[in-house]
């Protein structure tokens, strides 16, 4: 057996974002030593791409906001696939956890008289993101690092020991997940520059990886997003939900190619940017769903006059959830009204003066000047379509974040399902990241203290884990993991997309199970020492696992919500309403099976009223909710 690196923690958190960090936090306050994991480097993650702000209905800017109002906005947005219990426990505490990254040193922008400045974003009714300019995300990973490294420092004076009770290891990749007599104990991994391989012994592990972005061709997702959590959850026998449900963000860069995907926060819409097609028209207004109509403009004066006077306008088009958007783009483009380089037009230059821009929106000004040498205080910009986020992730218990199914095994942030429903609000990740990061760390902590002794790692299962690790070496193909990652991701574009349809995704599904076969003869050539082809062959088994999720619930889900829009059956099915669909994995393919959702308590359904839920829910739940005939 080669060397293996050993370690003894408490508490295992695998990714090194805001939920792992957040969750590294609560797990240190209870006492016990606590290994963080980076893939990457401390501090670099996909959090920093949620710009926007954090939602929290604090109520700064207005105070008829509340948690009620966030929680009925949140539920709206995801077409009543979320999780209820994870919809309000996230509205009611985000306040409480804003509040409490600012004691942490968070620098928020102000509003005159003081108090956290909060702006519109699209489908929340009130302007709710406390924001850092168009650098939120950034400002918090800085901040919540810079509260590992003061914890760190605090424990330097106590024991002499800056590792004495959180240590962070990174560049560092988890590749299984050990269980022994059914239960969590440990982690397998290696170094990414020299190879080595390192062992966790730990009963609570917590995954905080994010998301998937990897597997399609157009992301925001920077390398590190192959779905490392949801597969590590997959074969460490836990669940998968909600995994048809991907969201395209509206707008990300379309030019140059060497930028395709990157970001364009939706704060430049809730400040006031429009989007118009080739013709100069404002296209969204023709793209409001039957079940919004009531919410939002439909003419431009009607929606200019909501930024000034939102109590007597209805607000812009452009400010629909996410899906929505992104789905008006993508058939503006198809009916051959788009911009030069395939996207649309957004111009924020007409509304707000050039100082206004450069102080409100700093990154997208020097994103967009020296990427694209455009201007946006005078020119628009050329947008689209990106695969952004995955409402879909690993099936939790909505107060302690515990994986269904697999004691021991913890998930906060993207990688967990449930809280989003079939569409994610922007700024909602943040705060959801900040609540579950910290139940997650609550949880584990809890289920750590509960146990009477630690469950011991195998050797056997250590040396299973490095074997198939080091299988790539062993080949003798001439499969490339390289050409086998861009198949892949051609494939999840064409046929898995933003349009879906059955038979295309039936040959998705084909083309899977023949990539999967591939995947497994990829032969790599070289050292273990800093090898990108054999991290990406490890990487392929979590992105085709993941891969195989979205396109067989997609398959089963025959309607369209959210981040899920089928050609074949066009139209939102009140049927499908209350249904999860699940996925796992059997050892050789993906599972899927449908459980019933939690109907919600007649409380929180008396938010909305009669009318607004007979537009989503059955006869029979209304009536078994006191309405209805």
């Amino acid at each position: 057996m080669s060397e293996i690196e050993r370690h003894d923690f408490d508490v295992v958190i695998v990714g090194a974002g805001g939920a792992g960090l957040r969750a590294a936090i609560e797990s240190r306050a209870s006492g016990l030593r606590t290994a963080i994991i980076c893939k990457s480097l401390f501090g670099k993650a996909h959090t920093v791409m949620a710009e926007g702000g954090i939602a929290a209905s604090m109520g700064n800017v207005n105070s008829k906001d509340n948690w009620q109002v966030h929680f009925r906005d949140t539920m709206r947005g995801g077409k009543f696939q979320n999780h209820w219990r994870m919809a309000e426990l996230h509205a009611k505490e985000a306040p409480d956890r804003v509040w409490e990254l600012e004691t942490y040193g968070a620098l928020f922008d102000r509003t005159p008289d003081g108090k956290i400045s909060q702006r519109n974003f699209g489908g929340h009714e009130y302007p709710r993101l406390a924001h850092v300019g168009d650098r939120t995300g950034l400002e918090l990973i800085r901040t919540l690092q810079q509260k590992i490294v003061s914890l760190q420092q605090e424990d330097f004076k106590e024991s002499g020991d800056y590792d004495a009770r959180i240590k962070v290891f990174a560049e560092l990749t988890i590749t299984e997940i050990l269980k022994t007599d059914g239960k969590v104990s440990g982690v397998m991994g290696y170094k990414r520059e020299n190879g080595e391989f390192v062992m966790f012994q730990a009963p609570a592990v917590v995954l905080a990886t994010g998301g998937i972005g990897k597997s399609f061709k157009v992301t925001s997702n920077s390398w590190e997003g192959t779905g490392d959590g949801h597969a590590l959850a997959l074969k460490a026998g836990g669940n998968l939900m909600h995994m048809e449900f991907v969201q395209f963000h509206p707008t990300g860069m379309v030019w140059p190619p060497s930028v395709k995907g990157i970001l364009v926060t939706e704060s430049v819409r809730g400040d006031g940017g429009v989007l118009k097609n080739s013709e100069g028209k404002r296209f969204m207004f023709n793209y409001i769903p039957a079940i919004f109509k009531d919410k939002y403009a439909e003419t431009e004066a009607e929606a200019d006059g909501w930024y000034e006077n939102p109590d007597s306008n209805r607000r812009p088009p452009e400010l629909l959830p996410r899906d929505e958007v992104a789905r008006a783009i993508n058939a503006e483009v198809k009916a051959s009204r788009g911009s030069p380089h395939g996207g649309v037009f957004l111009d924020v230059s007409t509304r707000l003066k050039p100082e206004v821009i450069k102080k409100r929106l700093p990154s997208m000004w020097h994103q967009f000047k020296e990427l694209a040498d455009v201007d946006i205080t005078k020119q628009p910009m050329e947008v689209g379509p990106t695969c952004h986020y995955v409402m879909g992730g690993i099936q939790v218990d909505p107060d302690s974040g515990a994986a269904i199914g697999v004691p021991g095994l913890f998930a906060a942030g993207e990688v967990a399902g449930g809280m989003h429903g079939s569409n994610r609000l922007g700024g909602n990740s943040l705060s959801d990241l900040l609540v579950f990061g910290r139940r997650a760390g609550v949880g584990a902590s809890q289920y750590v203290k509960s146990l009477s002794s630690k469950p011991k790692v195998s050797e056997q299962i250590v040396e299973q884990a490095l074997n198939k690790a080091l299988a790539p070496f062993k080949g003798n193909s001439d499969e490339n993991p390289y050409a086998v990652h861009q198949e892949l991701q051609q494939v999840m574009n064409d046929l898995v997309g933003i349009i879906r349809d059955g038979d295309e995704m039936l040959d998705a599904i084909s083309k899977l199970e023949d990539l999967k076969k591939r995947a497994k003869k990829v032969t790599v050539q070289g050292e273990r020492q800093f090898n990108p082809g054999w991290h990406l062959s490890l990487d392929l088994e979590n992105m085709l696992l993941v891969s195989e999720s979205i396109a067989k619930s997609a398959l089963v889900r025959e309607e369209s919500r959210g981040g899920h829009t089928r050609n074949d059956f066009p139209n939102m099915d009140k049927n499908w309403r209350p249904k999860h669909v699940i996925t796992s994995w059997n050892g050789s393919s993906i599972d899927t099976k449908i459980e019933a959702i939690p109907p919600m308590p007649k409380e929180l359904a008396d938010l909305f009223g009669e009318e607004e839920l007979s537009k989503y829910l059955l006869p029979e739940e209304l009536v078994q909710l006191g309405m209805g005939a």
